[in-house]
């Protein structure tokens, strides 16, 4: 588990699961795995793999070289907001 991105509204949070621990893929495709995008506000939060998790890390790339500096925080608010719409599962303390 490593987090990837915390700011006053979102927290992304990438899970990886190596399928065979001996042969680690240096590829950077999810294998197993995902990441957990939390709204903070809302109290909401989803868990993305597969091809949407594939999908969300080509688009925080892009927003990465698009800026030799890296995005700024809105910028990333701003993308990391596009999927808000799929958060339906709330934030539940134990």
């Amino acid at each position: 588990m490593h987090m990837l991105y915390n700011s006053d509204s979102f927290v992304v949070v990438q899970f990886e699961v190596p399928a065979d621990a001996e042969r680690p893929h240096s590829d950077g495709t999810l294998v197993r795995g995902g990441f957990e995008i939390v709204d903070k506000f809302a109290r909401k939060e989803i868990f993305i793999d597969g091809a949407m998790a594939q999908s969300f890390k080509d688009g925080v790339e892009a927003l990465i070289e698009a800026r030799p500096a890296g995005p700024t925080q809105d910028e990333m608010d701003d993308y990391i907001e596009r999927f808000a719409s799929l958060m339906h599962q709330p934030v539940v303390m134990h």
